[in-house]
Order: C-alpha cells, then sequence, then structure tokens
C-alpha cells in the first residue's frame, strides 16, 4: 500500500467554484444544467437542480464551537475522502460548505491531505477547526535506538482560520510527552475528554497504550497538559464534540487490533465534572463501534458489533452466535448491553456490513443506529427498522444537522469499486427526499 501520510510544507489548497453534476437517474449520468434531475435510481427521491453558478468558499466567518464548522461562519460543513486516479496515487480531502439552507456543493475546496486521515478540531481555540494529520519522518541518528535507519509516525496540524486551513506555512509536529515507549503517535482521535470546553487529541503510543493531550494547544505545538491510559489498542474511537460548544465530557474507546476477525475493545467512560475514568469497561467483539444517545436520558452509550470483515485463513478463531450479525449497546449508566440482530451480507465483498453510525433524524433527542446492508442502509431506532436506499447500494457515511432545524440528515456514499465515495445522497431524514445529492468526481478536475 502506498504510503498516503501528508509532508509537512507541502499542503496545497486548491478552490473549484465549478458547478457540481448532480446525480442523474443511473447513478454517474450527468445531468443538463439547470434541469432536474433524480437524485436517485432505487428507493425514490425529489428531484434536485444542478446549482445555475458557482461559489466562492465564505471567509468572513466570526469562529464557532462546532470541530466541522471548517471555515468559522456557523454552518456545518462537510469532510469527504477524493478518490484518486490509480492505486499509485494519494487520494485528496474535499470540504463542503454549508450554509443557511444546509450543505452548498457548489462551494467547496479540496486539500491535498491524503483521504481519510485528517481530524478536525480547534486546537488552539480560535474558533476555527484545525486539520491534524500524520506524517513520517527519519529519525535522527542520534537518537535512533538500533543505530539503523529509522522512521517514526507523528501527528502535526495545520492552523484553521475564515478560510480554512492556512496552507501557506509550514505544519506544526504536535509535542509528544517524554516517558513513554517509543517515539511514534498514532490514530490521532478528537473529543473533549475532560469536559472542560477546549478540543483534546488521544493518540496511541507503540505499545497500543493512549496519551491524552488536552487544549488548548500553543502554537508550538505543545498541549495545556498531558496524561495517559493503558490498552493495547490500534484504533481509537471517542464520543463526538458538542457542535454547540456545550462543554461535555466524552467517552473514549480503544480498540483492539484484528487480522479481520472480530475483536474485543476497553471503553473509557466519561463523566461531566470529572472527566475520562481510569478504569476502564471491557466491551464485547465487533469492529464497528457507534456513540449515541439511544434511549433519551442524556447520557452517552454506545454500539458495538459485527462489521462483516471475516479471518478466512485456515485454522482461523470462528465468530460465535453472539457476534456474527448483532450489535450491542452499552447503557450509559451501566448495565448489561442490550442485543440487536443486523441483517446478514449476502457474500457480496462491496456491501453488507460496515461501519455504524448514530443518527437522529426526527430530532426526538434519542439516536438510532445507521448499518449498512447489502441493499443499502438500515435506521434501527429501537424495535423500529426503517430502510434508507438510494442509488447502487449507497453506504451510510454520517450523520448531522446541517441545515440546523434540530433534525439530522442522513449521509449516504457510493463508489464503482466499492472504496471512497464519489457519490453522496444527504437525505431529508428518513423519508425518500433528498436535501441535495451530488458528485466529487470532479471536484479536483477529476473525469
Amino acid at each position: 500500500m502506498a504510503d498516503r501520510t501528508p509532508v509537512p510544507g507541502t499542503r496545497a489548497l486548491v478552490v473549484f467554484c465549478a458547478s457540481l453534476t448532480l446525480l442523474a437517474a443511473g447513478c454517474g449520468e450527468r445531468a443538463d444544467r439547470g434541469k432536474p434531475s433524480p437524485s436517485t435510481s432505487k428507493g425514490g427521491g425529489n428531484p434536485v437542480s444542478t446549482p445555475a453558478a458557482s461559489r466562492p468558499v465564505p471567509s468572513d466567518g466570526k469562529g464557532s464551537k462546532d470541530p466541522d464548522d471548517i471555515n468559522g461562519d456557523g454552518h456545518r460543513d462537510l469532510l469527504v475522502p477524493l478518490a484518486s486516479r490509480s492505486q499509485a496515487e494519494d487520494g485528496r480531502t474535499g470540504v463542503v460548505f454549508g450554509s443557511a439552507k444546509g450543505l452548498d456543493p457548489s462551494t467547496h475546496a479540496v486539500y491535498d491531505y491524503a483521504a481519510g486521515t485528517v481530524t478536525t478540531a480547534d486546537l488552539d481555540g480560535d474558533g476555527y477547526p484545525d486539520f491534524v494529520t500524520m506524517t513520517t519522518e527519519k529519525v535522527p541518528e542520534e537518537e535512533s535506538r538500533s543505530g539503523w535507519y529509522e522512521e517514526r509516525q507523528r501527528p502535526i496540524v495545520d492552523w484553521g482560520g475564515p478560510s480554512g486551513p492556512k496552507t501557506d506555512a509550514e505544519a506544526t509536529r504536535i509535542r509528544i510527552p517524554a516517558g513513554g515507549p517509543g517515539v511514534d503517535l498514532t490514530a490521532p482521535e478528537r473529543g473533549d475528554f475532560d469536559g472542560d470546553g477546549h478540543h483534546d487529541i488521544a493518540a496511541l503510543r507503540q505499545d497500543g497504550s493512549v496519551v491524552l493531550l488536552y487544549g488548548p494547544f500553543t502554537r508550538s505545538g505543545a498541549a495545556a497538559r498531558t496524561d495517559t491510559r493503558p490498552g493495547r489498542g490500534s484504533r481509537l474511537a471517542a464520543d463526538d464534540i458538542d457542535p454547540s460548544g456545550e462543554p461535555h465530557a466524552t467517552g473514549l474507546l480503544v480498540h483492539e487490533g484484528d487480522d479481520g476477525e472480530q475483536t474485543g475493545a476497553v471503553l473509557y467512560p466519561a463523566r461531566d465534572g470529572s472527566g475520562l475514568s481510569r478504569t476502564s469497561i471491557k466491551l464485547r467483539e465487533g469492529n464497528a463501534v457507534a456513540f449515541g444517545d439511544y434511549d433519551g436520558d442524556g447520557i452517552g452509550h454506545v454500539a458495538i458489533g459485527d462489521n462483516g470483515s471475516r479471518n478466512n485463513e485456515p485454522d482461523a478463531s470462528v465468530e460465535g452466535p453472539k457476534v456474527v450479525a448483532s450489535l450491542a449497546v452499552y447503557p450509559g449508566k451501566g448495565g448489561e448491553p442490550i442485543t440487536y440482530k443486523i441483517p446478514k451480507s449476502r457474500g457480496n465483498s462491496y456491501y453488507g456490513p460496515g461501519d455504524y453510525t448514530s443518527a437522529d433524524p426526527d430530532g426526538d433527542g434519542k439516536d438510532g443506529i445507521l448499518v449498512a446492508t447489502d441493499d443499502g442502509a438500515l435506521l434501527i431506532d429501537g424495535e423500529k427498522r426503517t430502510k434508507i436506499l438510494r442509488g447502487r447500494q449507497a453506504r451510510p457515511y454520517a450523520a448531522a444537522d446541517f441545515d440546523a432545524d434540530g433534525k439530522e440528515e442522513l449521509i449516504l456514499g457510493w463508489s464503482r469499486d466499492g472504496q471512497d465515495p464519489t457519490h453522496w445522497w444527504i437525505t431529508d431524514g428518513t423519508s425518500r427526499r433528498d436535501k441535495t445529492a451530488f458528485a466529487t468526481t470532479r471536484f479536483a478536475g477529476r473525469d
């Protein structure tokens, strides 16, 4: 696999203001300018129109507390991975900017960050999210333990502003606290782990233990303070930061490494006023994770379950019936998890179960769990199940309230090869209508 890490000092921002080609019935055919075209080919959907004109990225924002409001204008934005043209080429990251009416696909920017590597958080507290990515650098000979050539991975940050990250300056290396094993620090995940309203970063050391870097950060990359938690993790997941800026302590999940099989995780719960617990709770096996409030009690829960991946090597362990095609919700107040069955995959390697997304499309304060299926997406809300079907098996990507109406839109994506999505639907709740639908194939001038 090609090295997909960006290099400090080479951040290029490319802004394309050309109108996007919205989805036609064939999920990829181009609609004539100004003429309506169906946003879906399966599952219905109101027609949407190609934008009549392009718009520049707004740069008059005064700042906000939302880590996904990239230009700080008070409207939530959407980061999307952009597919590369070949396996040897790194992908890019696109930003679709929001407006008072929701996402505006004709207003977007493209960054030279490798797709899937960007974590946004306002580390310095100036009201504009910063972009945290990874870099690989050579270990100086005098610091090398082996005396041979060594590399290390470190998180770096490009500082945000009213026009997005400042790309005309070299990225800042986030300072790594001394005293831990190794020199690497990987898998950065954002959160507010002490509930003080400042954005924090959690990352993994080489031994799988967790380093907590608490904000606000200085512009030299130093955290206000640091802490650690034990673990044997290979990746992290965290409860989301409240976009309103209301201080809320976010829990942190440390997931064990896997070789295709479903593996377990530990959860460090968080409480407002006391922050992240120092003791962890062991969770069941499952590679898909989501945080949400699934019963409306105001306390965060975590869902973990089968994402469909399997290790088919000889003598590999086989998951038991309690793991296969199921997920478990762990209540925020403690107690036994509630298990739900999810559809089994019919064996299509591109589709079937995948990552989970929490969503509140009706605005009742109670989240459902959006899971991928062979046909598209399924929203599980207690015992209620609602199919969300678009295009050619469009899969769940995320959920957010882009138009500030108190109800979250569901974000679905599709690609021809099952990798980074190229076609997108922003649904009107769980209805057959869409707020908008667009393709990102021409974001970077690529057909």
